[in-house]
């Protein structure tokens, strides 16, 4: 698969999610199997430029190619210049959010609330794609079915995106009205797929091997995109590609994997941020690592409290040596209603 003139490495992809797919997440996930990873959103306000948060999302420091940046705002001259900023800072491919449901995001009327402003929509498109094209730097675009369940127009802002000169487009399968309620529908996604020559990507309740080849037999996707449930099992990439190649299940990781992938995850995130806001941070990362192990939430719930980095990392340390005294490989993987029942982050 290609987006632009980019050969991707498969078509297992990391959805972009606010406040966990940084550069750190993005890598890990890569090298466990995923073809490709979209940051975390960089807003297109120019005056947040220059703050330590926009600067961490725009570091792609030792990142494997492509690199992919998504941009939110609601101003069509402001988007393309954030689109330039980001290329002229390493970014290869423009990703234009419209499929964020989060009330901050909204009630700015950035993110899936530019679903309800079709005009206003393909006024950023055309002018991310005018502002991209000359640096040959594609553009791509994540959105909803809709903004609720009787205006779901997913397909006419898709038709258009391509005729603007969008290379891709990516459906995560609810209205912004949805949220994460209820389950993903894949019946929008197959009618844009239907419309289009442009490759598109499926999004939405893909939490286990089973469902990913469902997801693409029922809407006939290029690709699948996996948020919350890579949370805490980033191998769900290799496991998901196993399965497609064998029709045979990977068999779980080794605790003494799963305690090496974390603690080098730990490390990166460090040295990413500070101090004081990476012990912080990478807390919610640790949890959903250990959520469903034995003694997980026990463990969890102490190690919150703990303000040091190494500190935080012996502690990360102890707990896997003592399961992996109890137990060879870790539990099998959630069915994939359990990760829909469970409401994560805020998933762009």
């Amino acid at each position: 698969m290609h987006i632009g003139q980019f050969a991707l490495a498969n078509t297992l992809f990391v959805a972009p999610m606010a406040g966990v797919t940084d550069r750190p997440f993005r890598q890990l996930c890569k090298r466990l199997g995923a073809g490709y990873a979209v940051s975390e959103m960089v807003t297109s306000r120019r005056d947040l430029w220059n703050t330590l948060k926009t600067s961490r999302r725009a570091d792609h420091q030792g990142e494997s190619g492509p690199i992919a940046v998504q941009i939110a705002g609601t101003d069509a001259q402001m988007m393309a210049d954030a689109a330039v900023y980001n290329i002229d800072r390493g970014a290869q491919i423009i990703d234009i959010n419209m499929g964020c449901p989060a009330k901050k995001v909204c009630n700015k009327w950035a993110g899936s609330a530019l679903m309800q402003d079709e005009a206003l929509a393909f006024e950023i498109i055309e002018a991310v794609v005018n502002a991209c094209a000359p640096r040959n730097v594609p553009v791509t675009l994540k959105m909803r079915t809709g903004w609720c369940q009787t205006h779901k127009n997913a397909v006419s802002i898709a038709l258009a995106a391509e005729q603007a000169g969008v290379s891709m487009v990516t459906v995560h399968g609810r209205t912004r009205e949805q949220g994460y309620k209820g389950s993903a529908e894949y019946n929008t996604i197959a009618a844009v797929k239907s419309a289009l020559r442009i490759p598109v990507v499926a999004n939405g309740d893909i939490a286990s091997p089973e469902k990913a080849v469902a997801v693409l037999r029922a809407t006939g996707a290029d690709a699948i995109m996996i948020g919350r449930a890579a949370q805490g099992s980033p191998w769900i990439f290799r496991e998901i590609a196993h399965f497609m190649a064998t029709g045979n299940h990977l068999a779980p990781p080794l605790v003494s994997e799963v305690r090496r992938l974390l603690v080098e995850h730990l490390h990166d995130h460090y040295a990413l941020y500070d101090s004081f806001i990476g012990v912080r941070s990478a807390r919610k990362h640790i949890g959903w690592y250990v959520k469903d192990l034995p003694g997980g939430e026990a463990f969890r719930s102490a190690m919150n409290l703990v303000d040091d980095c190494a500190q935080q990392v012996r502690a990360v340390e102890h707990y896997m040596d003592t399961l992996n005294a109890d137990m060879d490989r870790i539990p099998a993987r959630k069915t994939s209603q359990q990760y829909v029942d469970e409401m994560g982050v805020e998933t762009i």
